[in-house]
């Protein structure tokens, strides 16, 4: 993504660029819109929809107790459960306006400050205002969906990755954490035209984000929540090494040694999540054809849905690597070009000596004091 410069000039009203640069404030002029609207009894129902989670079931409380097969687990029972459906649109478009109002706070009080004080080049604006942004989701995303995992009790019973929750539900902070992620990445879409991003980034940039939202949407309505939530943890805290170590070598080239260790542990995240995601599944392959039919009917985590979570898996593993080794050979012919130049400038330089003291390979110096001119000079 590009770096949006305002102009010295202000451009026309309603014009093209006066949009661009205010885009903003727009947005959430018609986010306020959505929060004026609870304030009256007409406009609160339709308000709600947008700004609040939708698709709630109240669980009784004495089934939930009854499911859960420890003390803690019956004290933390959850008395009031998720599903998705079609009103979720709504919610993911009216955080979708949150997400891009909170870009541009980041990049106008944080991003701007530190562009103008350390004066980057034109050329590497747009990759530290890309890397700026998404460092700071990948951090927040991972402080926030490790706090669920801990809660969820994810960690310590790893059966629950590959269980649907009771009935096929989600708790309130599972959905709310998951469409937030949807709407994050549905912001980055208007952002790419916001940004201003180059014809050769903007495809490549779109399938980046596509990948994203693919996945996650996947996750989401195959109820396969915490080992989605997983993978993403170990994806996001990858990538976030992966922009930090960007803006350590924007802010000074001398770090690229010291940070090249990233490219490692790059990797090793991607076996870790192909592990990951194969244990899972097949552990739940196992379970699924010896379990009971009628199990087996009400699990959303059939066959089919399983062969596509391993395939998609892979498929943007191995995608996202090979993005790696692009961007490693184009840094290291960065840094070779300006080591081939001065070589080329000496050449140039000692092509003119020689040309100066030299014609032919034989030395002109003798010759311009033998010529007739100097002769008569002399004799005179």
């Amino acid at each position: 993504m590009t770096f949006r410069k305002k102009g010295s000039k202000n451009p026309p009203l309603l014009s093209l660029e006066f949009i661009l640069q205010n885009h903003a404030d727009f947005v959430a002029c018609v986010g306020m819109f959505f929060v004026l609207g609870l304030m009256f009894e007409g406009t609160a129902e339709v308000s709600i929809v947008f700004i609040t989670l939708q698709h709630g079931v109240t669980f009784p409380a004495v089934e939930a107790e009854a499911e859960a097969e420890t003390e803690a687990e019956r004290a933390t029972a959850p008395k009031f459960l998720y599903h998705y459906g079609a009103k979720d649109l709504a919610t993911v478009f009216f955080y979708t306006l949150v997400a891009i109002i909170i870009h541009a706070t980041i990049q106008e009080y944080v991003l701007d400050r530190i562009n103008r004080r350390m004066q980057f080049p034109k050329q590497r604006q747009g990759k530290f205002y890309e890397s700026g942004q998404f460092s700071v989701f990948f951090l927040v995303s991972c402080i926030w969906g490790t706090f669920i995992l801990v809660s969820e009790n994810c960690l310590s019973d790893l059966t629950v990755l590959w269980k649907a929750h009771t009935h096929n539900m989600m708790t309130f902070q599972v959905k709310f954490f998951y469409i937030s992620q949807l709407a994050y990445w549905f912001h980055a879409f208007p952002e790419l035209l916001f940004q201003r991003s180059r014809p050769q980034e903007l495809s490549q940039q779109a399938v980046y984000v596509g990948l994203h939202l693919f996945h996650i949407a996947g996750a989401y309505l195959l109820y396969l929540n915490h080992l989605g939530l997983l993978l993403l943890m170990m994806h996001y805290f990858v990538e976030f090494l992966s922009h930090s170590c960007d803006l350590f070598y924007f802010s000074d080239e001398k770090f690229q040694k010291e940070f090249s260790l990233w490219a490692i542990v790059f990797i090793l995240g991607r076996l870790v999540t192909l592990i990951v995601s194969l244990i899972t599944a097949g552990f739940q392959l196992a379970g699924g054809q010896n379990g009971n039919s009628d199990d087996s009917a009400e699990d959303v985590n059939v066959l089919a849905a399983k062969i596509a979570v391993l395939s998609s898996s892979c498929s943007i593993q191995a995608y996202v690597t090979w993005n790696l080794f692009n961007v490693q050979l184009q840094r290291w012919m960065e840094e070779d070009a300006p080591l081939q130049a001065p070589s080329v400038k000496k050449k140039r330089i000692k092509g003119r000596f020689c040309r100066k003291g030299m014609e032919n390979g034989v030395a002109t110096s003798n010759r311009l004091l033998d010529s007739p001119q100097m002769r008569k000079e002399k004799s005179s």
